[in-house]
């Protein structure tokens, strides 16, 4: 089958099953739970066909868009159908919920199949689908993802061991103050507490001092924020491809994601020992994404930090922040801002951020 060359996004305003401004379109919001693209839309009787029965036609653009977005979440930037066969089993009734769940079968170089499934409130099923999608673009989206305050609750421990390394130097380190620091790498937050004239020595003595108390006080109690490793992993599962650049040394990085099972997961990982800048530099980024082999506009950031935002945005890349360490307010400059990962999905990030 051949197909002209266009560009041409993930989603369109106009989509008649997705679209938001489109007035007379379905507005579909699909959610990918993980394993399979979810729909739940609630048909009217402007949608049915013999009186208060919906029409078909209605019910294949629920399968195709579900198996559309199935394929989407598996790396797919987009395909185009070559065969679709759809069994009516019952009819769905006007005003009455219609659930569509759909998921991908089989992946080729060149080829796609979509299992999609329609059923009402009590699971009785309404029709079921087979799709056969030509492959067009593979993504080449890639995710980087900041550590702590990101993916690891580590911002009590790791304010808790820099107050104790201070204060055995004579040094009270306020909350505010590693609020505003927070994200950024550890001789950076030295110099910004201590000046520019720490020895090497110091720096080193004071280093090793803070990260020994964090590993010590978070060893067994550290956790990931909710949903995230879930996330981690369906990203994994879709073929994209998945960086983790964080201010932590390399040791702490380790330590942090074998307490959280996290281990063998990241396609790459920079530390703040491999970059010569701290945040707000993109430096991080920047060399996160040539080891990817990713251009800056095809990645997107998941940061916690003004620093690391400013950091994602000055390398080029998009940024969703989440409010996990800092108000909302600080973090606007990111290109969309949410409360949490926890009510996130993989369509929400390849498609909103």
């Amino acid at each position: 089958m051949k197909v002209p060359k266009l560009e041409v996004k993930y989603t369109t305003m106009l989509c008649f099953a997705c679209g938001k401004k489109n007035p007379i379109g379905l507005r579909l919001k699909p959610f990918h739970d993980g394993e399979k693209v979810v729909i739940e839309f609630r048909p009217s009787e402007f949608h049915q066909g013999w009186d208060n029965i919906i029409h078909g036609g209605i019910l294949y653009t629920l399968l195709d868009e579900a198996a559309a977005y199935a394929m989407l979440c598996h790396g797919i930037e987009l395909g185009v159908t070559g065969k679709s066969t759809i069994r009516f089993k019952h009819v769905a009734p006007v005003n009455e919920p219609i659930y569509t769940s759909a998921w991908v079968t089989k992946i080729a170089r060149r080829l796609v199949t979509v299992k999609g499934v329609l059923t009402l409130k009590d699971n009785t099923v309404v029709a079921e689908g087979d799709f056969l999608f030509y492959v067009w673009n593979w993504s080449r989206k890639a995710f980087l993802w900041d550590l702590d305050g990101v993916i690891a609750d580590s911002y009590a421990f790791h304010f808790a061991a820099w107050q104790e390394a201070f204060a055995r130097r004579g040094i009270r380190f306020s909350s505010k103050q590693f609020a505003q620091l927070f994200g950024t790498r550890n001789d950076f937050i030295v110099r910004q507490v201590m000046g520019n004239k720490v020895s090497q020595g110091e720096m080193r003595a004071l280093l090793q001092e803070k990260e020994e108390t964090f590993r010590q006080e978070a060893k067994g109690k550290l956790k990931a924020f909710p949903q995230v490793s879930a996330l981690l992993n369906t990203i994994k599962k879709g073929n994209f491809k998945l960086g983790l650049a964080s201010s932590a040394p390399k040791e702490n990085i380790d330590f942090v994601l074998s307490e959280l099972n996290l281990h063998g997961l990241f396609d790459c990982i920079v530390s703040g020992q491999d970059v010569a800048e701290s945040k707000p530099s993109p430096e991080i980024y920047l060399t996160a994404a040539e080891k990817l082999g990713t251009a800056p506009n095809d990645c997107i950031v998941i940061e916690d930090s003004p620093a690391g935002i400013k950091a994602a945005k000055a390398a080029g890349m998009r940024c969703l922040a989440v409010a996990s360490t800092h108000p909302k307010k600080q973090l606007r400059e990111a290109d969309k801002v949410v409360e949490s990962l926890e009510n996130l999905d993989l369509i929400s990030l390849l498609v909103k951020v």
